[in-house]
């Protein structure tokens, strides 16, 4: 049965892909829960109790490209399977590491490279084609499965880690992605939509040229020359705004509870500012969607990182209990949308024919932001004793990928923030 774009059927599987993305979330948050418990049991310093989650997000951002290459391929269903009976696999074998490096290897190779990877940029660029009138507010939908597993998990296995410790409650986490996962992944076997993009009608087309007419000159767009650029130019800027962007959002993302625990707080309090953090997190990712889709991904984008900006600066004065609850909230209305905005703009100026595998190696970048953010504010703790350096790090760290963000908003045409871009979307998108 073939099903068509913008129909009941395609936001039936989106909410298929936010629960799968929701579930896979716990690849990413739950090893960030129990960093203090892994550090305690194995005895080792704050730089080197973060290398699991290191591992976890370069693994999880490279399988994104590998997923994402299957899912071209062979369609959807065949990665969100795999990544089911990965997360299953890695987690319970993760309960047994004998050590911190097999419990490393185990979160990189197997629950991030394998598993988590799977329920993130796959989903999205699946999602992508199953809408076009309001692609950006239904990717932004999806992505927030993300953020809504980063909601729910660290407050949930924080409650189990203190009543049966974390090898129980890997155990249990990995039986049950198995019982959810798999039913899910396998309600996902219709094939791709064909159509990529919506056809003008004459009043649209009329005000199109019209608004070309009186444009000034500027860069041109093609697929074989996005923003003036060949692909792969444009394809590495978004890889180092998106490295540079993730570099600065782990540093609240990964250290706040060891960050709590070491201010006195505890961390079950740290836990509970994570999980405002992402579930604010929601509500941002689903407004970026609703601005994407008025203004651009590009514009999104840059708004998101300068709104992170100033929630990193409040960081450095305020460390009470109640202000860092707030600023965690706002943390999460800041910078959720970010992420979501690359693979907005990657189906805005690239072909769809490998949609999954670009999609995927954007993504990728940010992952490996998250995972060099997550090792470098451990380390630069170690060597200072403070986490005020590496909230400096991560503030640097965001003005690159403004000023990259910036600079092709300004070959795009882009004037004004929030006003739409000078073309429409291109019919590739």
């Amino acid at each position: 049965m073939l099903h068509e774009v913008d129909s009941r059927y395609a936001w039936f599987r989106l909410g298929i892909n936010l629960a799968l993305m929701t579930i896979g979330a716990s690849g990413m948050y739950v090893v960030v829960v129990v960093l203090p418990s892994v550090q305690a049991e194995f005895g080792v310093a704050r730089g080197e109790a973060s290398l699991p989650y290191t591992l976890t997000m370069i693994g999880f951002g490279l399988g994104g490209i590998v997923m994402g290459r299957l899912a071209d391929r062979f369609g959807i269903l065949v990665p969100s399977v795999l990544g089911a009976v990965a997360l299953s696999i890695g987690f319970v074998a993760a309960a047994f590491s004998p050590s911190l490096l097999v419990f490393a290897i185990l979160q990189g190779a197997v629950i991030g490279f394998l598993g988590s990877s799977s329920t993130f940029s796959p989903l999205m660029a699946d999602t992508s084609f199953w809408f076009l009138r309001r692609r950006g507010i239904a990717v932004a939908i999806c992505a927030a499965g993300n953020y809504l597993g980063g909601a729910i998990w660290p407050t949930v296995v924080q409650a189990f880690v203190e009543d049966y410790g974390w090898r129980n409650t890997y155990v249990g986490i990995g039986i049950f992605c198995l019982a959810t996962m798999l039913p899910l992944a396998l309600m996902l076997r219709a094939p791709r939509p064909q159509a990529t993009a919506l056809p003008l009608t004459e009043g649209e087309a009329a005000k199109a040229a019209a608004q070309a007419a009186v444009q000034p000159a500027g860069i041109g767009h093609s697929a074989e020359r996005p923003l003036g650029m060949t692909p792969r130019a444009l394809l590495t800027l978004l890889c180092i705004a998106g490295v540079a962007c993730c570099v600065a959002m782990s540093m609240p993302q990964v250290h706040i509870v060891a960050y709590c625990a070491d201010l006195g707080y505890g961390p079950a309090r740290g836990a509970e500012m994570l999980s405002l953090m992402l579930g604010f997190g929601i509500v941002s990712r689903l407004i970026s969607g609703m601005i994407c889709d008025r203004i651009g991904g590009l514009r999104t984008l840059l708004l998101g990182s300068v709104m992170q900006t100033i929630a990193l600066v409040l960081f450095l004065p305020f460390d009470s209990l109640a202000s860092l609850y707030v600023i965690s909230i706002l943390f999460g209305l800041f910078q959720g949308g970010i992420v979501p905005s690359y693979a907005i703009v990657v189906r805005e100026y690239f072909s769809p024919r490998l949609a999954g595998t670009w999609v995927g190696l954007v993504i990728t970048s940010t992952m490996v932001g998250m995972a060099l953010g997550g090792w470098l504010s451990g380390a630069i703790f170690d060597l200072t004793g403070s986490y005020d350096a590496a909230f400096v790090n991560g503030i640097a760290w965001n003005v690159v990928n403004a000023a990259i963000v910036l600079w092709l908003l300004r070959r795009a045409g882009g004037a004004g923030l929030l006003r739409p871009l000078r073309a429409p979307k291109p019919a590739i998108a």
